[in-house]
């Protein structure tokens, strides 16, 4: 298990839901830090002390779970955070990370591996293109599925996605009920 948790995987450790590690944390029973994105990140060590002393039973340590990983890449913190959500709260049980610039996106693509990745073309640092492109061409990531998103996307720049590699273009404001299902599709967990 990761010395640095989620809230989601703080949540899944203690088997309780996100929202009670959320109030833990602003309670101040557990020290939280939060990413450059607005997530809230737990030491393990520090979970674990608040478990112990709450007698909370500790879990054997579990094998990494087949879960798909969905990498979620925007500069625009509501965004993220409504994505995330959207997708944490889903029956598919994914785990969901996300990255608020294009270094960081593809140093989480290196380390975290998605399975699918929600990217946002219309970033400062970030050619989605040349991403989308990257993505399909190296090995270790080419069955990565990419949903890209964008306020200004028109019929020639989702088809120049496509070449790309982009699987699925949404313009924003995104629904989210279509996202969700469209993700589920992809990541072959639905029809």
């Amino acid at each position: 298990m990761e010395d640095i948790l989620t809230v989601y995987t703080a949540s899944q450790y203690c088997r309780v839901s996100p929202k009670t590690i959320i109030n833990w944390i602003d309670a101040g029973h557990i020290p939280a830090y939060k990413t450059v994105g607005g997530h809230r990140r737990i030491k393990r060590e520090d979970l674990e002390a608040f478990m112990r002393k709450q007698g909370i039973p500790m879990p054997e340590e579990e094998q990494e779970s087949g879960k798909k990983r969905i990498l979620v890449v925007d500069d625009d913190p509501i965004i993220v955070e409504t994505i995330v959500q959207a997708l944490e709260e889903e029956e598919f049980d994914y785990e969901v990370i996300s990255a608020s610039d294009g270094f960081e996106a593809g140093l989480q693509v290196n380390h975290f591996k998605p399975h699918l990745l929600i990217l946002d073309i219309m970033m400062p640092d970030i050619k989605g293109y040349d991403v989308c492109k990257k993505i399909k061409e190296t090995e270790e990531t080419k069955d990565t599925k990419i949903i890209v998103l964008s306020a200004y996307l028109d019929e020639e720049k989702f088809k120049k996605m496509k070449e790309y590699g982009a699987d699925l273009c949404f313009s924003k404001p995104l629904p989210l009920p279509q996202l969700r299902q469209e993700v589920a599709r992809l990541l072959g967990l639905s029809t």
